[in-house]
């Protein structure tokens, strides 16, 4: 939209400033009303008069927000930002309502002329239902397009007409090309920045490509996730000009080598890696005024194929045992665990033992979670199978957890719990609900992780307590994963302190 078409435009907010020179030298196609220059109020216009020491308000301030839902305080301070830097970071921890931030900013960007179209690069598990779904309640007028499947149907479906693509990390190397021709496509978001910590050839192809894009957002809330240079790779992608042209100069100024294989940080190391993702924003929990002591969300997730089969399979035939009262209220809650079992993607045969189910999604959100938090977190999960599944995902990922089950004998549980509370030993603490449901004080994490659900509402509570006891100094949440009607159904009794045993024939009815 040209500037005369902005002044002209009937809904484009305005805004007057007494004659200046140094401003109808900037602006020459202002007309001049009584001695009083009239400018649109649009971000550009802000941006100007800002950098020649106008306080002007942000145009912000007319942004319908297409969304019922009133914006936090922190949200709307984040698309302020967004919208008057090119290049920016949103560091906010996990649960402040980020998601949202970077599409409300291109949507008042598109609507002023200065945005066209945007492509989101983030973690497979977030493609639909974090991304897809936020865009349906934030913006539901901008067309989305998840640019999922074969190389051939990725490429194929960046052909068509959105406002909004939507891709995960790995995907990029299929499509890049056409990213790169895409001049239409000129704001893009990179949420889960940390996993381009390293100087991979993934890291190299998303320099490549922030190298084509006017707009570039990087979304973390745990940048240092290993050590303050982990920033180095990720200000390459977003803001290079911010940190040293190379790494061993970077990592010479934060650190300090004690020995030929070992570096430690200096005192202000920190600082210096903060300084690297600037300019940013950064809100954590307490921040959000809006929200309760503690935050209970769900995550949909959907089932793998094999996974789908057999957990159909299975719920009907107990549909259709219990029309047959072969299962009665005694007895369903033997049925229910191995619905449950399969929903949670591994399962037990007395012939093969544990049996893995393409679960990978449900997984892959776990590992997700954890990337980006900043701090520490419990994992829960019912069947030992999970647990045992889940740690070893963790550890290939790389991140230090532990398991307490009913396995583990009552003096190295107290080791462990010792060390998850009071030293930087694991940041994922993997139990089972029951091992932890009384006089334990966990209150190092604030994030509860529900990988299944338990059917007992005492050991439910019980075990949510665990941080949510004297000493806890932030505000918690408590984060459901769900793949089945059964799993939502339970947990909606379990959040509502409903009686789950009153109602197991009813599980298996949809």
């Amino acid at each position: 939209m040209s500037f005369m078409n902005m002044i002209a435009a009937a809904t484009t907010p305005q805004i007057s400033i007494a004659y200046d020179s140094a401003v109808q030298k900037l602006f020459p196609a202002a007309p001049l009303v009584n001695n009083k220059i009239l400018l649109p109020h649009d971000v550009l216009t802000t941006k100007v008069l800002s950098n020649i020491g106008y306080d002007v308000p942000s145009s912000l301030a007319h942004y319908k927000w297409p969304s019922q839902r009133q914006p936090f305080e922190v949200q709307v301070k984040t698309v302020d930002m967004l919208i008057h830097h090119q290049r920016a970071y949103v560091l906010s921890s996990m649960g402040v309502g980020k998601t949202s931030c970077p599409i409300c900013a291109f949507d008042l960007l598109k609507k002023q002329g200065y945005a066209t179209k945007m492509i989101v690069v983030a973690p497979l598990s977030t493609l639909s239902f974090v991304w897809l779904r936020e865009i349906f309640y934030s913006a539901p007028h901008l067309k989305a397009a998840v640019l999922h499947g074969s190389r051939e149907k990725r490429r194929d479906l960046l052909k068509t007409d959105a406002d909004i693509y939507i891709i995960n990390h790995d995907g990029i190397p299929t499509v890049i090309d056409q990213l790169v021709k895409r001049t239409d496509i000129d704001v893009m978001v990179i949420d889960e920045l940390a996993v381009y910590r390293n100087n991979s050839k993934r890291t190299r192809m998303m320099r490549y490509l922030a190298q084509h894009k006017a707009t570039v957002w990087g979304m973390t809330g745990a940048p240092t996730p290993n050590a303050p240079t982990d920033v180095y790779e990720q200000a390459k992608i977003i803001t290079p000009d911010r940190v040293p042209k190379y790494f061993g100069r970077f990592r010479d100024e934060l650190m300090l080598k004690v020995s030929p294989f070992k570096w430690v940080a200096k005192k202000d190391a920190t600082q210096k890696a903060f300084d690297a993702l600037q300019p940013s924003v950064r809100f954590v929990l307490e921040d959000v005024t809006e929200l309760p002591p503690y935050v209970s969300r769900r995550i949909d997730i959907a089932m793998g194929k094999k996974q789908a089969h057999v957990y159909e399979e299975m719920r009907k035939h107990a549909f259709s045992l219990v029309g047959q009262h072969k299962i009665t209220a005694a007895n369903a809650g033997a049925v229910l665990s191995k619905l449950l079992q399969i929903s949670s993607g591994w399962v037990y045969s007395k012939a093969k033992g544990i049996v893995a189910l393409d679960n990978d999604d449900r997984v892959t959100t776990v590992v997700d979670l954890v990337e980006a938090s900043d701090s520490k977190l419990i994992v829960f999960a019912a069947f030992k199978s999970a647990l045992d599944g889940l740690s070893k995902a963790l550890a290939a990922a790389g991140y230090d957890n532990i398991i307490v089950s009913g396995d583990t004998p009552a003096h190295e549980r107290d080791r462990i719990f010792h060390a998850f509370q009071n030293t930087l030993q694991y940041k994922v603490l993997v139990a089972h609900p029951q091992c932890l449901a009384h006089g334990i004080t966990l209150t190092r994490a604030n994030t509860v992780v529900w990988f299944t659900p338990i059917t007992s509402l005492e050991i439910y509570d019980q075990a949510n307590a665990r941080i949510r006891r004297v000493g806890q100094e932030t505000k918690q949440q408590f984060i459901h994963l769900q793949s089945s009607k059964t799993e939502d159904k339970i947990y909606g009794l379990l959040i509502n302190k409903g009686d789950i045993q009153s109602q197991l024939l009813t599980m298996f009815e949809s």
